[in-house]
């Protein structure tokens, strides 16, 4: 049996969050679960820039962020979880992050979902 904890094998078009990315997006993800608060949301909303330097994000992660694009924020170490909070200020839900992560349309990953359900 083996203990190499760490070895994830390859799943093409998947971003693996494991503790290497964990690493990579502790800033982001933390800015993220800030949003819990209506307080965060709302300086957020006032000035993004600020909020991204107040938790040090990186130049891709702020790009990521102002693009609004979810595939870029998971590539620079973000957890869909802490995603969530963040996309949800803009109305979008987990199935438009699952729309986007596909490629999909956020209809026809809709009805991917319900397919799959039966």
């Amino acid at each position: 049996m083996s203990t190499e904890f760490n070895h994830h094998p390859e799943i093409p078009g998947t971003t693996l969050f494991d503790g290497r990315m964990a690493m990579k997006g502790y800033a982001l993800n933390k800015m993220c679960f800030s949003f819990n608060t209506e307080q965060a949301r709302e300086e957020y909303k006032a000035d993004p820039e600020a909020y991204f330097e107040k938790f040090g994000l990186n130049e891709e992660q702020k790009q990521a962020c102002r693009d609004k694009d979810v595939l870029a924020m998971i590539a620079v170490g973000g957890n869909v979880y802490y995603l969530a909070k963040f996309t949800g200020m803009f109305g979008l839900n987990m199935q438009d992050i699952g729309a986007q992560q596909t490629g999909m349309s956020v209809e026809d990953f809709k009805e991917k979902l319900v397919r799959a359900g039966d």
